[in-house]
């Protein structure tokens, strides 16, 4: 019987999480805003506490954490829109000139004795389809950014709510003290891990605009922001956001210059990935790389370019919920990827 009530209980849970699932993707023009604000309310929430350290007033200090917000993303909204009008209008050009450095590097095959034909080759890459597909997703979060006001409100109140909010639940959990202690334990390292991890993504992003502005490749603050957004994303993050960049590098410039542009990719991402981060971050934070892109194509269903972007760092809040819960410590082992190392 023991056997059949855990089938049941596995039944009932599967059944419960494909609905949950369903209502988020009926409720997505929603849940996404609010998603937004919850990540820009945590990033900024250090800000807000160093400044009442000071003995900044709460309304004061909230008011600097929301006017820092409105120029940092407006000006990111400037300049990405701008580059976005003038990518979409260059992809004709693009194309043409993709078909010219193609055949160059063909005909450099062909001395070596490899012939492969240009449709072939065209046959498996796009160039303008791929690109197109970049600025079709930085439009879809440039959307859900359009509801703007509601997601600084959001903001705001949730700002104002995290200063009652230890008060709250000290006299709510005036006789749970292990779960308030874990619920402290569990916030503080969501805290950590998205300032730290947003630090590094916006040094990441500043790198690789330099580097690409260097170079002379087009919109090199357009990529910036792709390294930025996409640095989220553990693994295949980088590739995600190289891609393009070395492509239009290749198409614009040649094949050394798109030699260089993977390069200085590859470079930051190393440094930043493999030194910077695991001392700043420290252990036990990985997922694996299967759950990775589970999460990306999931979230990337429910939520679309939104759900991407923000796919790791949700899975990883789980992945800290499970930990502070004794009775869900399995499933978080069943993320992690470092479990063997650890033992």
């Amino acid at each position: 019987m023991n056997e059949q009530n855990k089938a049941i209980q596995w039944l009932v849970g599967f059944a419960a999480f494909i609905i949950i699932i369903a209502g988020l993707k009926a409720a997505s023009q929603i849940v996404v805003p609010f998603m937004l604000s919850v990540f820009i309310a945590i990033v900024c929430a250090p800000i807000m506490a160093s400044l009442r350290r000071r003995k900044v007033p709460t309304w004061l200090s909230i008011v600097a954490v929301v006017m820092l917000i409105l120029l940092v993303i407006s000006t990111i909204a400037v300049l990405v829109s701008a580059s976005l009008d003038n990518f979409s209008g260059q992809l004709p050009n693009y194309r043409q000139r993709f078909e010219d450095e193609t055949e160059k590097v063909l005909q450099l095959f062909s001395h070596f004795g490899l012939q492969i034909p240009y449709d072939q080759v065209k046959g498996y890459i796009d160039p303008s389809s791929i690109m197109q597909m970049v600025a079709n997703t930085l439009r879809g979060l440039g959307n859900a950014l359009t509801n703007f006001i509601l997601v600084v409100m959001i903001v705001i109140f949730i700002l104002f709510e995290a200063v009652e909010l230890p008060k709250k639940l000290s006299l709510a959990l005036n006789d749970a003290t292990s779960s308030l202690q874990r619920f402290e334990s569990f916030i503080q390292s969501v805290n950590r891990y998205l300032v730290i991890k947003t630090i590094l993504s916006v040094v990441t992003g500043v790198l690789i605009t330099i580097w690409l502005w260097v170079l002379g490749v087009d919109f090199p603050v357009l990529w910036g922001v792709c390294a930025f957004l996409l640095n989220y994303i553990p693994n295949i993050g980088s590739i995600i956001a190289a891609a393009p960049a070395v492509l239009l590098a290749f198409v614009q410039l040649g094949s050394l210059s798109a030699l260089l542009t993977g390069t200085g990719f590859l470079v930051v991402n190393l440094v930043i990935g493999n030194l910077v981060e695991p001392r700043y971050m420290g252990k036990g934070l990985g997922l694996s790389t299967l759950v990775v892109f589970l999460s990306l194509v999931l979230w990337g269903w429910v939520f679309g370019p939104v759900g991407m972007l923000l796919s790791i760092p949700l899975t990883i809040m789980m992945k800290l919920a499970f930990e502070a819960n004794p009775k869900m410590q399995w499933l978080a082992i069943m993320l992690d990827s470092e479990t063997i190392a650890k033992k």
